[in-house]
C-alpha cells in the first residue's frame, strides 16, 4: 500500500543549484527523485519544505514522497545514500500519516547565517560562511535583531522577484552571537579546538512560521552594516516600516546561510527508521 514518507536531508549546497528542480543545474529535488525511482520501480516525486536557493546549505531539509515499496525504512535510508552524492545525505526517514506534505504541514523553520569575522578565514570554514575580515559590533547587531520579531510586513526583506500571495511573516525568534573558530553549524561547543589566526564567528539565527525569498540573507546584510558602524542599531523598525527593498542591506552571499531544522510539531510520525 502507498506509503507517505517524510525524507530529512543534510546538504553542502555549493555545487548545486538549490533545492527546486531546475534545467540550467543540479538540485538536490532532482537527486533525490533520481535515487527513488529505481527502489520504487516508477518515477517519483519530492515536496521540499522550501527552496534553497544556489550554494544555500541544510542540516535539516524535509522531503515529502509518496512511495509503495515494501523497503523498511533503515534499508530505504541507506538504499538512497548509496545513491546519493558524498555531499548529499539522508539523515532520517520516517513514515507519516496520509495528508502530510512537506511544505504545507511545517509549522515554522530555523536558519543561521554564519559570517567569518578576522583576517584568515580557515580553509574548510569557505565553504559555509561569509568572509568578513573587518571587526563587527555583534552586541549592536544582536540588539537590532528584536526589532524584526514579531508578525510583520517584511517587503523590505524580500527578494524583487518574488512571486507569493503575502509578505507577512511571524518571527518567533532573532539573535546574534559570536561562536569561536573552531565551532561550525551543527557542530558541539566543547569541539577540540584546531590552530587558527584568532577570529571568530558572528552567527545570525532567525527562526519563523515561514520566509520570503532572500529574507535572512537580507535581513543579514543589513545586520552586518549595523555591525559596520554604517547604520545605527534602532533603525531596523523604519526600514521594515518602509517595506522599501532599497532602504535594507546588501543580500549576503548565499554560502553563509544554513536551514538547521523544519518544524512538524504537530504532525505525529507513524514509524521512524531511527526506532530500531
Amino acid at each position: 500500500m502507498p506509503r507517505t514518507l517524510k525524507i530529512t536531508l543534510a546538504y553542502d549546497g555549493t555545487a548545486y543549484c538549490g533545492w527546486q528542480r531546475q534545467t540550467n543545474g543540479v538540485s538536490i529535488q532532482g537527486l533525490l527523485e533520481r535515487a527513488l525511482s529505481p527502489i520504487e520501480g516508477s518515477p517519483v516525486t519530492v515536496h521540499g519544505a522550501g527552496r534553497t536557493d544556489a550554494g544555500v546549505h541544510a542540516l535539516g531539509q524535509v522531503a515529502s514522497a509518496i512511495v509503495s515499496s515494501a523497503l523498511d525504512l533503515h534499508t530505504l535510508r541507506r538504499a538512497l545514500n548509496a545513491s546519493l552524492p558524498s555531499d548529499v545525505r539522508v539523515v532520517a526517514v520516517d513514515e507519516m500519516p496520509d495528508g502530510f506534505h512537506a511544505r504545507f504541514s511545517a509549522t515554522g523553520k530555523a536558519y543561521e547565517y554564519w559570517i567569518f569575522e578576522g583576517d584568515v578565514q580557515p580553509p574548510f570554514a569557505r565553504v559555509w560562511s561569509w568572509h568578513h575580515p573587518r571587526t563587527l559590533d555583534a552586541a549592536a547587531m544582536d540588539r537590532a535583531a528584536w526589532a524584526i520579531v514579531g508578525t510583520r510586513d517584511f517587503s523590505a526583506f524580500q527578494s524583487s522577484r518574488t512571486d507569493v500571495k503575502t509578505v507577512v511573516r511571524t518571527v518567533r525568534h532573532a539573535s546574534v552571537r559570536t561562536e569561536p573558530e573552531h565551532v561550525g553549524p551543527g557542530a558541539p561547543a566543547d569541539r577540540p579546538a584546531s590552530p587558527g589566526a584568532g577570529g571568530r564567528f558572528v552567527v545570525i539565527r532567525i527562526e519563523a512560521n515561514g520566509f520570503l525569498r532572500h529574507m535572512v540573507r537580507a535581513i543579514a546584510g543589513t545586520l552586518v552594516e549595523i555591525g559596520e558602524g554604517r547604520r545605527e542599531a534602532d533603525t531596523l523598525p523604519g526600514i521594515i516600516a518602509s517595506r522599501d527593498r532599497a532602504a535594507a542591506g546588501a543580500t549576503a552571499p548565499a554560502r553563509g546561510l544554513v536551514l538547521l531544522h523544519v518544524d512538524y510539531s504537530a504532525c505525529p510520525v507513524l514509524v521512524s527508521d531511527r526506532q530500531r
